[in-house]
């Protein structure tokens, strides 16, 4: 949650870069697509004629190594890859260190890691406009398979990245094992888990959201207590503009051990709020911000998420606006819809926190996915032939009080603030014969097991699924097994089956019969070399849902 001096930030906090570009459109023109686009190209100087008007750099006048921030991959599919990195040979710069011009690079893809075998070869060009960041979308591949990739620039190559695609859309997959993590805010500690998860034999990590945090960094890179100076001063501020959000993406990839995970698995993302601002709900920020000042700040956050992501060309941002809700498949065992919670919610109720459920918070009409991403949910499980029906998504799904005794408070920030978008999903998932669903959660930088409730107010009624939710990678430094509320939240919410509050990640296994969660910690990330620990294992039966422990 906030810390209480940003609650009390004020409109004159924010850039005058911004306040100058919705005082030169005005709100109306601005609440358009076509003007949010505008209003980027004004506040942050990009050429409104796209990316072609850049001169060339010749790679062979670089006399530094450009991969400084590594490689990924993202969103397998079952004949194509997405690759990506971005050319950066001063990283804490704002222009990375290379000039506003465009630059010749080249991919291999190979089936071993000695690139003996190289299958496919290419060129891409890292355009000044996207910050020298690039895309790269290999296709005609064979479904199924593990390959390895590697970019050149120059006389440079950077560091080798293992990806794969998924088995064929119409296979019988027998099985799947992928990684979640989430909220790994870089001032609150070590990447340990990373390190631990770039040794891991997954397939695929779900990333769900708060890459990175929009708050100030100071020199010493708060609880990691490098020595005083060691970071520069441009991140003391919090990011507003495209420059401050490419830096801060910067200044996150620069972990070896965030980058070593990358390089070891395909990642799917999906953002929360931070990556743009705290708890914001569609146009509305969490400060007293016009929408159009608001909107140009979240054209600039999500043009840098795009970027700095492995995110494929129908994810590209038009303004302020970029669809990230989209569907993946794993042959016929798993489909994924991933879900967007942020960008079409409703204002949160009661002015968002923990509060009492009421008449505004319970008002039919509001919604956490917009009316639009919810039909395409529940329009995707009917079409669903998948075994499981996963849901990689943001905040908590499954009622969660704080008390004992009711009434209890709710976060109004979660699926809890708004019920019958929750009713909703349910019942068509009810409706579309949804048998194993599984829902992915991060945000509360606590582990969770949940039992999904046809009804939660009905401890007896129908499990219609699981709920896992992944602890922080590092947000809310150390923590502690059991959390000083852990008694409280396991007696109040019966179907609430595993607690816990470490840093760490989750790990789960989907097969043909159950499937197989394993929550695992760090001891410490304030300080380095935090040993791995499986703090709990629960498995959920094909056509009998509910998490049993392994």
């Amino acid at each position: 949650m906030t810390p209480a001096n940003h609650q009390a930030r004020s409109q004159s906090s924010h850039a005058p870069e911004l306040r100058a570009a919705a005082r030169h459109l005005g709100r109306r023109r601005f609440l358009t697509v076509t003007g949010a686009a505008a209003a980027l190209a004004f506040s942050v100087n990009l050429p409104a004629a796209g990316t072609a008007s850049a001169a060339e750099l010749d790679a062979a006048r670089l006399t530094d190594d450009p991969f400084t921030l590594g490689v990924a991959s993202g969103d397998p599919q079952s004949d194509s890859v997405l690759l990506w990195t971005r050319l950066a040979p001063a990283p804490y710069q704002a222009d990375g260190g290379l000039p506003a011009e465009r630059v010749d690079v080249r991919w291999e893809l190979a089936l071993d890691e000695r690139f003996r075998r190289v299958v496919r070869r290419g060129k891409a060009t890292a355009h000044p406009e996207f910050h020298h960041t690039v895309h790269v979308e290999v296709d005609h591949l064979a479904p199924g398979h593990v390959y390895y990739y590697r970019f050149r620039a120059g006389r440079w190559v950077s560091p080798a990245g293992r990806t794969r695609t998924a088995p064929a859309r119409r296979s019988r997959a027998l099985d799947l094992t992928f990684g979640v993590v989430s909220c790994q805010k870089y001032d609150e500690g070590y990447y340990t888990a990373y390190r631990h998860l770039a040794q891991e034999d997954v397939d695929v990590v779900f990333h769900l959201g708060d890459y990175l945090y929009e708050y100030a960094v100071d020199d010493a890179a708060g609880h990691r207590a490098y020595p005083a100076g060691t970071l520069p001063s441009l991140f003391k501020r919090e990011t507003v503009t495209l420059e401050d959000y490419r830096l801060r993406y910067a200044l996150y990839k620069s972990d070896p051990d965030l980058r070593a995970a990358h390089a070891a698995h395909p990642f799917v993302v999906t953002w929360d709020d931070h990556e743009t601002e705290n708890n914001y709900a569609d146009q509305t920020p969490e400060n007293g911000v016009p929408p159009e000042e608001f909107l140009i700040r979240r054209a600039a956050a999500y043009r840098a998420y795009w970027e700095n992501m492995p995110l494929r060309r129908p994810q590209l941002p038009d303004g302020a606006d970029l669809r990230l809700y989209r569907r993946l498949h794993w042959g016929r065992l798993a489909q994924f819809d991933v879900l967007d919670t942020r960008q079409y919610r409703s204002d949160q109720a009661y002015g968002d926190g923990w509060q009492y459920p009421g008449p505004e918070s319970e008002d039919p009409s509001r919604t956490l996915t917009g009316d639009a991403q919810e039909r395409w949910l529940i329009n995707g499980w009917h079409r669903s032939d998948a075994l499981w029906n996963v849901v990689p998504q943001q905040v908590t799904f499954s009622q969660r009080f704080n008390s004992t005794t009711p009434p209890s408070k709710v976060s109004m920030d979660s699926w809890d603030g708004y019920p019958a978008s929750r009713e909703r999903v349910l019942a068509g998932a009810q409706a579309a014969g949804v048998e194993n669903l599984m829902v992915l959660t991060g945000d509360v930088h606590v582990s969770y097991g949940f039992d999904i409730k046809r009804d939660f107010d009905d401890p007896g009624s129908r499990t219609l699924g699981t709920e896992i939710v992944t602890t922080s990678v590092t947000s809310g430094r150390d923590g502690s097994e059991r959390p000083s509320n852990w008694d409280t939240l396991m007696t109040a919410n019966p179907h609430l089956k595993f607690f816990n509050g470490r840093r760490g990640y989750t790990t789960v296994s989907l097969g043909r019969e159950s499937a197989r969660a394993d929550f695992k910690t760090v001891s410490h990330v304030t300080t380095q070399g935090a040993p791995l620990t499986t703090a709990g294992s629960f498995v959920t039966e094909v056509g009998e849902q509910g998490l049993k422990p392994a």
